[in-house]
């Protein structure tokens, strides 16, 4: 079977896509009508028969990446040889900070609404909580219940 290098590059050009991609019948009974076909419109009438056709695009099958993902999310291939970071890059300290505030003050607003804390109360704990006095929300709670700052209990 001939190369069909001009025919696969004219192919490659009428079908927009990289000539890789180019597919063209192994029939011998067809080389011969293909080696004739020189321009590119004797190609797009190869094309029109048949002869000539692109190959659909090759992907990256994403199955290994889920399954793995699913074992990630379960706390699974977490080991110390899948690690590269050191501890404060896989979870900066500001962001532990971050989270921690966040539900600080989100529980401190919700007992304030709610009428358990009073405003003085809410501002106290609000300024302990932002100075780091309370490890955790609940170290806060500990507080609150140690000091009797909780009017509804």
């Amino acid at each position: 079977m001939p190369g069909f290098t001009t025919q696969r590059r004219l192919a490659a050009s009428e079908l927009k896509v990289g000539e890789s991609r180019v597919w063209i019948n192994p029939d011998p009974e067809v080389a011969g009508e293909l080696s004739d076909a020189i321009t590119r419109e004797d190609i797009r009438s190869q094309i029109q028969s048949g002869n000539v056709k692109a190959k659909p695009k090759k992907g990256n099958s994403r199955g290994r990446i889920r399954a793995r993902a699913a074992k990630l999310a379960y706390g699974h291939c977490k080991g110390p040889g899948h690690r590269r970071g050191a501890k404060g890059a896989r979870s900066p300290r500001k962001e532990q900070w971050m989270t921690k505030i966040r539900a600080m003050r989100k529980k401190l607003r919700e007992l304030r609404e709610v009428g358990q804390i009073d405003r003085h109360a809410y501002r106290l704990l609000y300024r302990k909580s932002k100075g780091g006095e309370y490890r955790s929300l609940a170290h806060l709670n500990s507080f609150i219940k140690a000091k009797g700052l909780a009017r509804g209990e």
